[in-house]
């Protein structure tokens, strides 16, 4: 991993294969390494870049104000790229919106998995999610607020423990609990997500959602797909809402054919 450093800390990226970049950008409940089974298939006909934002994985948590689409523009900017396909998951994927529509010259193409919709009005399940999971770090149990996010996001609603491939709660658990560890951090000093206007986002879009997913999510990709003009919706029938772990051979496939475009 590389580190590009400013007055706020330092993030960490990595790059890899030839060809049209391509930013891949993780879940907040994950690091750059959800993408590893998925970057095999990218890279060999893009230039694959990933990174950590801050507060997950190898790179600091932040010490001031900032923006997720300005450290994105930052590491665009330090790489040398101008225009680039965005690919994003979950909280990724608001950043990957985020960055499209204030700096629109600069993306290709946007893919968008499982990504929040900001101001949702959330279920009564995720309400109750959310309180476990503040209850827990109120209570000073990291395990316990990491066994909560690994049921809700990794497992999901509709399957269970035994149903999830063997080894991915394991490989999740480490980037969680930093996750977590940073979350308060991040939730003070980030802007947060923009309110810009999803019918001016004017290049080739696809948004994914797992079949497995929590109802809100499958119910917020199908706002998505039919906000952004011309989005192409596509379901992972395999996936819950870390689709690119669940299903990475469908995730790498379907996203050859799209950035190939």
């Amino acid at each position: 991993m590389h580190m590009l450093s400013d007055d706020l800390g330092h993030f960490s990226y990595d790059v890899g294969g030839d060809g049209p970049p391509v930013v891949l950008i993780h879940a907040g409940v994950a690091d750059h390494r959800m993408w590893d089974a998925v970057v095999p298939a990218l890279a060999e006909q893009h230039t694959v870049i990933r990174y950590d934002l801050r507060g997950f994985g190898e790179s600091a948590p932040p010490t001031g104000p900032f923006s997720e689409s300005d450290d994105l523009r930052r590491l665009l900017d330090h790489l040398g790229h101008d225009r680039v396909r965005l690919v994003g998951a979950s909280w990724g994927g608001r950043v990957a919106v985020d960055f499209t529509l204030a700096h629109p010259a600069r993306v290709h193409s946007l893919a968008i998995l499982a990504a929040p919709w900001p101001r949702y009005d959330w279920s009564a399940d995720m309400i109750a999610y959310d309180e476990a999971e503040t209850a827990a770090l109120g209570a000073g149990d990291l395990d316990a607020a990491v066994s909560i996010n690994l049921d809700m996001w990794l497992r999901g609603p509709s399957r269970s423990w035994a149903d999830v491939a063997d080894g991915l709660a394991d490989q999740l658990r480490g980037p969680l609990r930093t996750s977590l560890l940073n979350q308060d951090l991040v939730g003070e000093h980030s802007a947060g997500p923009g309110t810009g206007d999803l019918a001016a986002i004017a290049v080739p879009a696809l948004v994914g959602v797992g079949k497995l997913d929590v109802a809100d999510f499958q119910d917020i990709a199908r706002r998505y797909a039919a906000a952004i003009p011309g989005a192409t919706l596509v379901e992972f029938p395999t996936a819950a809402h870390l689709i690119a772990l669940d299903a990475p051979a469908e995730v790498g496939s379907v996203l050859g054919q799209f950035l190939a475009r």
